[in-house]
């Protein structure tokens, strides 16, 4: 087995040998240099996983000794030992972007404890991680059978989102072990909202927090206290990926308030976020302002009516706050938006609705190369975090906090990959959703989904007097028999959305406040 390389330049290196005979004894390889010229010679020649490099030797200085060994291998984990705790001696030290500082006189626990960090830190972190989760497997377990509320769930969701952006961090080799469990939670999970969800509509002042209910709950006593809001509303964004942007956003954000709450279903576009910006269920919408509801068999899209739909609800409520409403689906519309945001002051109310995730979950279902960019969870995120971190996003965020606004952060529905198929026959005028279906002539094995024979009971609208809808469950998606394979493999492991799972139903509502 390789021992760990590592390079000790100091010009009074005869001194230190009980610390390389300490390092040999820990297994180390050892190799030394008394001067900056012999260090970036040796290095010219040889590799190493770690460099101690003295900052005060006759010569070349630590410092520049430090610059030309980066020039030669950039990667290297350098840590910079000095007699000096003159801050602009650490500064530049850290300013060349070293591992680690240490004051002489150091000693082995020390410099222990340096290796470990730069060297061992990835074994010794996914071996903890492990073994945490491990050890909390059958207690999260427990947790998953025990729920028997909406709170439980949020609690069993937010805990399974923390231990897979812990898991994905190492190279633990549970992940098996990890979407087991997911897998469980998510079948147990259905069975819940299969037995709660019609009691949410027969007593509403006993339900969650859900779509229709947003604004009247998190938007309105904002603007009511005086408040000046920007409500950013990212399409399809899952609990996961907002963990995942958090940390950049709080350059300029405090978060006052992180919650989740649950869309409605189907886990759509047409019906959730339509939901949000009417404050009413879409049979509502429906019946009360027919010429804002598309139905699933128009052709036209099934939300250009949001700021219209935003309008009734003010009115409906009798809020004569002033408001604008901004649909982001590239760069060129996100940059015009930051141009126009000091005009946008006199405003109570900014919303703006960003497309991008939704794009890119279609995106990879067409195209087979953002299939291997993005192919399994981690990999989404990690697109995710790239979009944020290099598009106008980032800047859009960071302005609307110079702005001085309160911003609602939230998402309309979430998504899911999806790995198994199951069997559903429908005439011509059922809808192309993989994870839900409306129709008047269904036919499908009800054990495998959550069927809605009565729609108006769940606040739905039904396009003909007998349609019904059904819901795919945690990882399934619908196929037709005809075809069968060529389908069942073309959209295997894709991200959907429209049916019934953690990652749909319950997504972010943040509220933060710029620094």
């Amino acid at each position: 087995m390789r021992k760990d390389r590592i390079l000790w330049v100091d010009d009074e290196i005869d001194l230190l040998q009980p610390y390389v005979l300490f390092l040999q004894g820990k297994n180390y390889e050892v190799v030394t240099a008394n001067n900056g010229e012999d260090a970036v010679e040796i290095c010219q020649k040889e590799s190493f996983d770690i460099i101690f490099l003295d900052e005060n030797m006759p010569g070349i200085s630590g410092l520049e000794t430090l610059a030309r060994i980066k020039n030669i291998d950039p990667t290297v984990p350098m840590v910079m030992i000095t007699k000096s705790e003159e801050e602009n001696i650490m500064n530049m030290a850290i300013g060349s972007k070293i591992a680690d500082y240490l004051t002489k006189p150091v000693n082995p626990s020390q410099i222990l404890l340096t290796l470990k960090k730069n060297i061992h830190k990835k074994e010794i972190v996914s071996e903890h991680t492990t073994s945490v989760y491990q050890s909390e497997f059958g207690q999260i377990g427990m947790q998953i059978n025990d729920s028997l509320t909406y709170e439980d769930w949020v609690e069993v969701y937010k805990k399974l989102v923390y231990w897979e952006l812990e898991l994905a961090e190492t190279d633990s080799g549970i992940d098996e072990m990890f979407d087991m469990q997911k897998n469980e939670a998510n079948i147990t999970f259905a069975k819940f909202i299969k037995n709660n969800y019609q009691s949410w509509f027969e007593q509403p002042d006993k339900r969650p927090l859900i779509s229709s209910d947003v604004f009247k709950t998190k938007i309105f006593p904002l603007l009511d206290n005086g408040e000046k809001v920007f409500m950013v509303l990212v399409d399809n964004f899952r609990f996961d990926q907002w963990k995942t942007i958090r940390e950049l956003l709080s350059d300029f954000y405090i978060f006052n308030d992180e919650s989740l709450y649950c869309s409605i279903l189907p886990t759509a576009t047409q019906y959730a976020r339509n939901a949000i910006f009417s404050g009413l269920m879409p049979i509502q919408i429906q019946q009360m302002f027919p010429d804002l509801w598309v139905e699933e068999e128009d052709e036209e899209g099934k939300n250009l009516n949001e700021k219209d739909l935003i309008q009734t609800l003010f009115q409906r409520y009798r809020k004569n706050y002033s408001f604008s409403y901004h649909k982001i689906n590239d760069s060129a519309s996100c940059e015009r938006l930051i141009e126009q945001l000091p005009r946008l002051n006199n405003n109570q109310l900014n919303v703006c609705v960003l497309n991008f995730i939704d794009m890119l979950s279609h995106a990879r279902t067409d195209s087979k190369m953002m299939r291997e960019l993005a192919n399994d969870a981690k990999a989404y995120r990690s697109l995710t975090l790239s979009w944020f971190r290099h598009s106008p996003t980032y800047e859009l965020f960071k302005s609307i906090a110079q702005q001085g606004y309160k911003v609602v952060f939230t998402t309309d529905h979430g998504t899911i990959q999806v790995d198994n198929a199951i069997k559903v026959i429908g005439d011509r005028n059922t809808n192309v959703n993989l994870r839900y279906k409306v129709g008047k002539n269904l036919s499908y094995n009800k054990k495998e989904v959550f069927e809605i024979l009565q729609p108006a009971k769940f606040g739905l609208p039904s396009p003909n007097v007998s349609s019904a809808y059904i819901f795919a469950l945690n990882n399934t998606f619908f196929a037709y028999p005809n075809n069968y394979n060529y389908y069942v493999s073309y959209y295997r492991n894709t991200f959907q959305h429209g049916g019934i799972s953690l990652e749909e139903m319950l997504i972010p509502l943040i509220v933060m406040d710029p620094k």
